[in-house]
């Protein structure tokens, strides 16, 4: 059977960034070594250039997620990474020793993240649990109406991972992207990075990840059925959708404004009420919040008590 089937994400991360992805994670572990070891001189210099690296490996992708992956949100939030980690690194190397807590949490991310990109059997387990998990919730609500889950078309893949409408003749698969690997690698590295006790953290990872996963899910489904059914393909949505995104096939528009505006979108107001959330039993995760704050208006925010400790430190008097 040939079946025309879109990624949920299309994504395919060029080989030289995936390579300076792992030399990326080797400089912040160096740089987290050279801090454990009170050598904070050779960390800060260790760490501001692996720093400048992660801005060399997001501006390679910008011409990725602008020109293949089609994707606004994620081009303008690399696009910004780029000056972003240059600035971090040099305040860093300018001696803002907060920044180490980021830093942690950059290589524990990548650390989290990278084994699964390049492990053939982790990323088959997760990309055909997630299809299959995403099949069911489809046909719980009800809005299978003979949608099958089939092996993904592509040539060099046997993944069971494809959802194919046949009502529509319209099909879109899951890929290690839709895994939601992504999103809980960045609140694993963020929680292991802080100092608190290993309870909370233990605590704090669950309750993330499970919301994570509950709501990739459902990310999932509503991308599957929306693309199968062509719930967008309004002839107002056409013009502009087909425009922005350099379509020329008006039945990827459903697919697109799914996925690409609606999904996207969400996710980002998704990720900052999770990282609230958990900031209610982590309140570690603050320190990282005013950092941030810090990198964006210049000035420092304190999000938490004054007499709370520091990342773990003593309490302030």
């Amino acid at each position: 059977m040939s079946v025309p089937a879109l990624s949920v994400t299309e994504t395919s991360v060029l080989p030289v960034t995936d390579v300076l992805a792992w030399v990326v994670v080797a400089a912040f572990l160096g740089g987290m070594v050279a801090e454990w070891q009170g050598r904070r001189g050779l960390a800060r210099t260790a760490l501001a250039g692996a720093w400048g690296l992660f801005a060399v490996f997001w501006l390679l992708l910008i011409q990725y997620y602008a020109f293949i992956h089609r994707s606004i949100v994620e081009t303008v939030l690399v696009a910004v990474a780029v000056p972003a980690c240059l600035y971090v690194g040099w305040l860093l190397y300018q001696g803002r020793d907060s920044l180490f807590v980021l830093s942690r949490a950059v290589a524990f991310m990548g650390l989290i993240y990278l084994p699964f990109e390049t492990s053939v059997i982790a990323r088959t387990f997760l990309i055909e649990t997630v299809a299959r998990q995403t099949a069911l919730v489809i046909n719980w609500l009800g809005l299978a109406d003979g949608m099958v889950l089939v092996e993904d078309p592509a040539a060099d893949s046997m993944l069971l991972n494809t959802f194919w409408f046949p009502e529509a003749g319209r099909g879109s698969s899951i890929v290690f992207a839709c895994t939601g690997i992504g999103s809980m690698a960045i609140f694993g590295g963020l929680i292991t990075a802080v100092k608190a006790p290993l309870r909370r953290k233990a605590v704090g990872l669950v309750i993330s990840i499970s919301i994570i996963w509950v709501l990739n899910i459902a990310r999932n489904a509503f991308i599957a059925v929306a693309n199968g059914y062509q719930w967008f393909a309004h002839p107002a949505l056409r013009g502009p959708v087909m425009t922005a995104f350099g379509l020329t096939d008006p039945a990827r528009v459903s697919f697109f404004v799914a996925d690409r505006i609606i999904s996207q979108f969400l996710a980002l107001f998704a990720l900052v009420a999770i990282a609230w959330l958990v900031s209610r039993w982590l309140p570690e995760l603050l320190d990282i919040a005013e950092e941030l704050l810090y990198l964006l208006t210049g000035n420092e925010v304190r999000l938490r008590p004054p007499n709370a400790a520091p990342d773990g430190g003593e309490p302030q008097e």
